[in-house]
C-alpha cells in the first residue's frame, strides 16, 4: 500500500513538474504568401519572449488563402491570433463573435502593423515587354491571379486594377470595362497567393503574375534569383495587413497575454525589420528609410478613395452575383 502511495505521489509530482514547465503554444492562422515572413518573425519573437520573460513559447503557423483561413477559424480552427491581408476577413470573424468587435482599435494603425501593394512579376528578361496595367489586356498576354472569392490577394489585385483606372481620371464604367478585358486574359484562377506563384513558375502558366510586393523576396528564396523581374506599375493599391487576437480561443486556453505580446512585437523595430527583409512595408519610418531601394516609389491609392471600404467593396464586387461574377465569365 505504501509503495503504491509513493508511486502515486511520484507520478503526481512529475506531472506537476511537467505542467510547471509546459511550453505555451500559440497558433497563428495567416494568409498564403506570409509563410516565410512569419517563420522568421516567430524565431525572433520566441527569442525576445524568452529574453524578456524568462519563459519558453512555441508558435505554430497555418497558411492558405486568407478568406479560406477566416472560414476555417470561424468553423472551429483554434487560432490564438489571425494575421490576414484584408480587413473583411477579420470583420467576418468579428461578426461571428470569434474576435472582438472593436478589433481594429486594439492595436495601432487600425491593427495593421504592415502594408503592401500589388505589382507584377514577369519572367526574366520581360519577354512580353510588360510595363503597366494596359499591357495586361493585350491579346498576347496571359495573366495569373488569385480568385477574389478565396483570397485577399485576389481581391486586392482586382481592386488595384479597377482603382488605377480611377486614379487616371477614369469612371467606374471605364474601370469595369478594363477589368473585364483583363480577366478575359486569365486562363485559370488560383486558390491563393502561393498557388498562383506555383502556377506561374512551376507549371509555367501565363506571362505575368499579379501579386503582393513581398512575393518577390519569397520567389527569390524558393526558386533562386534571376527567375522573375518585378514590374512596378504607374499606380497601385495600399494593402493593409490586419491582425487580431482570437478571443474565443485565448479565453479557453488562457493565452490572451501571450497572444497580445505576439502581435505587439510586430510593431517593434525588430518586428518591423523582419517585415522589411521580406518585402513587406513597415509602418516604422526609420525602418522604411533603410529599405528605400526595396520599396520603390509608386503612386498608391487607398481602398477608401474609390471603394469606401473593403466591406463595401465586398458587397458590390465579390459577393455572389456581384461585379466580379459579371465580369469574369470563363469560356465566353
Amino acid at each position: 500500500m505504501k509503495t503504491t502511495l509513493r508511486l502515486t505521489l511520484t507520478v503526481l509530482a512529475l506531472a506537476a513538474a511537467g505542467a510547471a514547465h509546459a511550453q505555451t503554444a500559440l497558433l497563428n492562422v495567416s494568409y498564403d504568401v506570409a509563410r516565410e515572413f512569419y517563420k522568421d518573425y516567430n524565431t525572433a519573437f520566441v527569442a525576445h519572449y524568452k529574453k524578456t520573460t524568462g519563459k519558453d513559447i512555441k508558435v505554430d503557423q497555418s497558411h492558405a488563402g486568407s478568406s479560406a483561413q477566416a472560414r476555417a477559424v470561424a468553423d472551429g480552427l483554434a487560432a490564438d491570433v489571425v494575421t490576414m491581408n484584408t480587413t473583411t476577413d477579420v470583420d467576418y470573424l468579428a461578426e461571428r463573435g470569434v474576435v472582438a468587435k472593436d478589433w481594429a482599435q486594439r492595436f495601432p494603425h487600425g491593427a495593421s502593423p504592415t502594408t503592401s501593394t500589388m505589382l507584377f512579376l514577369v519572367r526574366q528578361g520581360n519577354p512580353k515587354n510588360i510595363k503597366d496595367w494596359d499591357d495586361l489586356t493585350r491579346p498576347d498576354v496571359k495573366v495569373v491571379v488569385v480568385n477574389p472569392k478565396t483570397g485577399g490577394n485576389g481581391r486586392l489585385a482586382y481592386l488595384a486594377a479597377w482603382g488605377q483606372v480611377r486614379a487616371k481620371g477614369g469612371s467606374d464604367a471605364q474601370a469595369a470595362d478594363f477589368v473585364g478585358k483583363l480577366y478575359k486574359n486569365v486562363p485559370a484562377l488560383a486558390r491563393g497567393g502561393r498557388d498562383a506563384t506555383g502556377m506561374f513558375l512551376q507549371r509555367n502558366l501565363g506571362d505575368v503574375l499579379i501579386t503582393f510586393e513581398s512575393e518577390v523576396v519569397s520567389v527569390e528564396r524558393e526558386f533562386g534569383k534571376g527567375k522573375v523581374e518585378a514590374i512596378h506599375p504607374s499606380a497601385s493599391i495600399i494593402a493593409e495587413n490586419p491582425v487580431a487576437v482570437v478571443e474565443r480561443t485565448v479565453s479557453k486556453k488562457g493565452t490572451g497575454a501571450e497572444a497580445k505580446a505576439y502581435l505587439d512585437y510586430l510593431y517593434s523595430p525588430e518586428g518591423q525589420e523582419v517585415a522589411a527583409k521580406h518585402g513587406i512595408r513597415p509602418r516604422d519610418e526609420a525602418v522604411l528609410k533603410r529599405y528605400v531601394s526595396v520599396f520603390k516609389p509608386i503612386k498608391l491609392f487607398t481602398v477608401k478613395e474609390y471603394f469606401g471600404s473593403l466591406g463595401e467593396a465586398q458587397k458590390l464586387h465579390f459577393n455572389d452575383g456581384g461585379k466580379f461574377d459579371e465580369l469574369y465569365q470563363p469560356g465566353k
